[in-house]
């Protein structure tokens, strides 16, 4: 078998002998997938982007969800120490003080929350717009390809033309789609 691996490298070279159209052909095959694995790489790091970016969005809920359970603790606290201080007593002006820290307190959380929504929300925008770019990509690669097996058919057919012309079309239309995607 590794007496075979070294003449498999020339199996194109050898249809394409004396014609130079073939030749044509096989340098478009390796020109389409050359650029198909360019195409299948920008999709793999738009995938990678996709996922890393709604994990962001999901740690920045994670961390906003806590937020908004310690303001619901504070607003508890808040309205204890201010009931408490509405009753009277000796130590009605420190409830009314712990009142206005824990309504401080309030505010600040919820600022600190609506910042980190804000953030999530954009991660997610960010991910649709990579899991967009991923979803073209795929159809990009896959004119590519498929424009690779068809000018095959062009080199097994002998110098068909009409196989070499819709191999071109279909890889001018991946590499259209692929240009598409990051517009």
């Amino acid at each position: 078998m590794a007496e075979e691996a070294p003449t498999e490298d020339f199996e194109h070279a050898e249809h394409v002998a004396g014609d130079p159209f073939l030749a044509v052909v096989a340098i478009t095959i390796a020109v389409l997938a050359v650029v198909a694995a360019g195409v299948g790489s920008l999709e793999t790091i738009e995938t990678a982007a996709t996922i890393d970016t709604k994990s962001d969005a999901v740690l920045l809920q994670d961390k906003a969800t806590d937020l908004w359970n310690f303001f619901q603790a504070k607003s508890l606290k808040k309205n204890m120490y201010e009931i408490a201080a509405a009753a009277g007593g000796p130590n009605a002006q420190g409830f009314a003080q712990q009142a206005k820290r824990n309504g401080d307190d309030q505010q600040r959380l919820q600022a600190q929350g609506k910042v980190l929504e804000q953030q999530r929300d954009a991660k997610l925008e960010a991910s649709e717009r990579h899991e967009q770019r991923h979803e073209s990509l795929t159809v990009s690669v896959t004119l590519l390809h498929i424009s690779i097996a068809i000018a095959t058919i062009a080199i097994i057919r002998r110098g068909a033309r009409w196989p070499w012309y819709t191999a071109l079309v279909l890889g001018v239309a991946g590499v259209i789609g692929t240009a598409v995607a990051y517009i």
